[in-house]
């Protein structure tokens, strides 16, 4: 039997007890009841707040894996009408009355103003922030 570079690499021991741990502390697993998206989106907003604006943070590949997850999930079962992501958040800014400047501690004023004009698109990082700030799914701010 032929092994691939990536198969003889791989410690299967090694990923099992690091599993073992990680899923200890996360539990993470697709989304299928309300209850897992519940803490699924939980977990994600705590992930947020402790990554901020890091991107390059250890656990940024994590939040987009979690965004992902609660992203299926809302897709499947909250399917709206798609909508570009900066409509979506021109739309949430002007039904609560806001101003650009209300969202500064969430994005600087020169990304989001280029976020509304369709010339940035929104990170997952940010999509979960925003997502937190107006009490909805980050889906929203996924484009479709």
């Amino acid at each position: 039997m032929t092994m691939t570079t990536a198969t003889a690499t791989l410690d299967i021991k090694a990923l099992q007890k690091t599993w073992a741990a990680f899923d200890r502390i996360a539990h993470l697993r697709p989304i299928r009841t309300e209850d897992e998206y519940d803490r699924t989106v939980s977990l994600m907003n705590n992930l947020l707040d402790m990554v901020g604006d890091q991107e390059n943070h250890a656990l940024s590949g994590l939040i987009d894996l979690v965004s992902e997850l609660v992203a299926d999930y809302d897709a499947k079962h909250f399917a709206i009408e798609a909508s570009e992501p900066n409509e979506v958040l021109r739309y949430l800014i002007e039904l609560r009355g806001l101003k650009q400047g209300d969202l500064a501690e969430i994005v600087p004023q020169s990304n989001l103003s280029a976020i509304l004009s369709g010339k940035r698109k929104i990170s997952a990082t940010l999509a979960g922030k925003l997502a937190k700030f107006f009490n909805i799914s980050p889906a929203v701010f996924v484009p479709g």
